[in-house]
């Protein structure tokens, strides 16, 4: 499989930034499925519509029937907005005043594929092809405060493959390992009378192994629990590095590499069917973003690392409902709100990470379109909280002076839309 490049430092800054084109905290997606789209992902890890619900709980796996295949993708369609002021405290050196950009994550489709099959009456197997992370971000040429950042690309494609196992009828477990391959790349200007030079630019590519695991309590045959863990996975993301702030000259390019943590998650969700129509879902998950604490460099031709930023994160949580209503003996409406908490304080966000709180709105249906095969539709609107952002180099002497800082404001929402085929055999 071929691997698109993207940015090294960006892999972290910008993933961060990947807020702006995800809809999950930091450069994590939620995005899996389309049908889980529908209710704002509420519950995933107590559900079982199709193939899919592996990619959240392996333990699923058991309740589906048959052989079945699930597949469909995500357009992701970001409008993020970044206004504000640069400054300089030294009148010698320039100060570039008020300057914005618009729209600057680009849109994005995200692709799914997913397969299950019974082994025994006991244990089914499946697996799964998606992503977890994701973004890209482009301040444009025009943005005078590049010299904090100004692009970032990271980009994972994960093979998942999954085994589950029921011990009895109420309890079943299941777990997977977790392929994880990653480009990513990032870049920053410094704006100058003649254009624009640049500052810095890294880009990388790794693959790394991480699993997951998970568990469903059928409690009784109305009400369901799930939980689910995701490992973080580590990468060294290996690819180059040039620019004026790592060498003070701007016409070398060197090997280098840079260390990268996809952080891990849980979630404990419920499943409650009310009636023969109305079914209730609900979901709380935790991501450790505190593991997030600086992007550093390793580029041996100019001494070993180079500190890009600091970033110290801290944990996101994110809280979800939703319903599921049967209209019909074909046709099943979905919605759904949540709220993510960012995964960064005022302090510490930046203009490539526009790292804000986001509340999910959400509506869905799922249609049968003969008994074995089903096609579901998901739409929702993220808005994310307008908030406040101060990007300067702390501590820093003569290179903080040179580069000023940037007092701005990020503003946006984002739209979601998706489809899925699922067919059992």
């Amino acid at each position: 499989m071929t691997k698109n490049k993207i940015t090294l430092a960006l892999a972290i800054t910008a993933t961060v930034g990947i807020s702006s084109q995800a809809s999950a905290a930091g450069f994590q997606l939620a995005e899996y499925s389309a049908t889980g789209l529908g209710r704002a992902f509420a519950g995933e890890a107590a559900m079982a519509d199709n193939a899919s619900a592996q990619f959240r709980n392996p333990a699923m796996l058991t309740y589906l029937k048959g052989i079945q295949v699930s597949a469909g993708a995500i357009y992701v369609d970001p409008n993020i907005d970044i206004e504000g002021t640069h400054s300089n405290a030294n009148p010698k050196i320039p100060s570039f005043g008020k300057t914005s950009t618009s729209d600057f994550a680009n849109s994005a489709v995200i692709p799914n594929f997913y397969f299950s099959r019974p082994l025994t009456d006991k244990a089914t197997i499946g697996i799964a092809f998606g992503t977890h992370f994701g973004m890209r971000t482009d301040l444009g040429t025009d943005f005078k405060a590049s010299m904090f950042g100004n692009q970032a690309d990271v980009h994972t494609v994960e093979i998942n493959p999954n085994l589950g196992y029921k011990i009895n009828d109420q309890v079943s477990v299941g777990a997977g390992v977790r392929y994880v391959m990653a480009s990513g790349h990032f870049g920053a200007a410094l704006p100058t009378v003649l254009g624009k030079t640049k500052l810095k630019y890294m880009e990388g590519e790794d693959n790394a192994w991480g699993w997951q695991a998970g568990t469903a309590w059928q409690i009784n045959a109305s009400n369901r629990i799930g939980i689910s863990y995701q490992s973080a996975v580590k990468l060294n993301l290996e690819g180059h590095a040039s620019g004026l702030g790592f060498d003070g000259k701007g016409n070398g390019v060197y090997a280098g590499t840079l260390p990268l943590e996809l952080p891990a998650s849980a979630e404990i969700a419920s499943f409650h069917q009310l009636n023969d129509q109305w079914a209730v879902h609900a979901s709380v998950n935790w991501t450790d973003w505190s593991a997030f604490e600086k992007l550093e460099a390793n580029i041996p031709q100019l001494g070993g690392n180079k500190k890009i930023k600091d970033e110290n994160w801290k944990d996101n949580y994110r809280f979800a409902i939703g319903t599921t209503y049967q209209a019909t003996n074909k046709l099943v409406l979905r919605s759904g709100i949540a709220y993510d908490t960012s995964a960064v304080d005022e302090v510490n966000r930046t203009q490539t990470i526009p790292e804000t709180d986001r509340t999910w709105l959400s509506v869905g249906a799922g249609y049968a379109w003969s008994e074995n095969l089903t096609l579901d539709a998901g739409f929702t609107y993220i808005f994310a909280k307008k908030a406040h952002m101060l990007e300067q180099e702390k501590g820093s002497g003569a290179i903080g002076e040179m580069l000023g800082q940037f007092d701005g404001q990020t503003s946006g929402h984002i739209w979601l839309a998706g489809v899925q085929a699922s067919y059992r055999f």
